[in-house]
């Protein structure tokens, strides 16, 4: 799945690509499937809210078929070798944030915000929040977000399962807590050029990985056919 020259510019220049209909509803089907049954393990790398509710499962293409193959995907790593100009693994700004939707994002059920060109801007002081959420997240002070919102906008990409969004690693991003019953569930996947590895590690291996093997993509039709195997094997039981 080349990147047209178009495309090429517009992350350019706005920092983000929205891919709807990247992944079929079978193919993520069986991610939604898969998920559930990660999140109702007592793994170290499934963080959850003070009520006991799953955030957050980590790593998950290390313990999970399904989401190996989706980690190793040629439909996410090949633009993104084509956006860095080089191989990938899981100082300098390149690392690549992708978003997989396995629900309808919507505009009302928490969608993803991001600022257009904010990317532009290098590495910006942040602090960490620790009281809106279980899992301490990185801030801007709003003085820097008003700043960055004049000279970008805000956007909300939206879309039905299987879209993908792709957003630089620098580029300002956040969202509202969904207070609705619809369900929001999003892959995320950070990719880093091999060329910027890791020199220090400070955080755990399955937050991040020490492994900065070039990822070989598998067949595209890998996590289909994983998915058929799953629902034959269901049907034969």
């Amino acid at each position: 799945m080349p990147l047209t020259a178009q495309q090429l510019r517009q992350f350019a220049e706005e920092g983000y690509l929205f891919l709807p209909g990247c992944f079929s509803e079978e193919e993520v089907a069986i991610l939604r499937d898969e998920a559930e049954q990660i999140y109702a393990t007592n793994r170290q790398e499934v963080w959850r809210e003070k009520t006991g509710a799953p955030r957050t499962a980590f790593a998950a293409h290390t313990y999970n078929e399904a989401f190996r193959l989706l980690g190793n995907h040629p439909r996410l790593i090949h633009p993104v070798e084509q956006l860095l100009g080089e191989q990938l693994y899981m100082p300098e700004p390149r690392a690549m944030n992708i978003a997989v939707f396995m629900d309808e994002v919507m505009p009302i059920n928490g969608p993803l915000m991001l600022v257009p060109k904010s990317h532009k801007q290098g590495v910006l002081s942040a602090g960490h929040d620790l009281e809106t959420t279980s899992y301490p997240l990185w801030t801007l002070d709003n003085a820097t977000v008003t700043r960055l919102v004049e000279e970008g906008g805000i956007v909300a990409p939206t879309g039905k399962p299987g879209s993908v969004l792709m957003f630089h690693g620098n580029l300002v991003h956040g969202s509202a807590p969904n207070i609705t019953p619809y369900p929001r569930r999003i892959v995320y996947l950070t990719l880093c050029a091999v060329s910027n590895y890791i020199r220090t590690p400070t955080r755990p291996e399955w937050i991040a990985h020490r492994d900065f093997t070039p990822i070989e993509p598998v067949a595209d039709d890998a996590l289909l056919n994983y998915a058929r195997a799953a629902i034959s094997k269901v049907a034969a039981e």
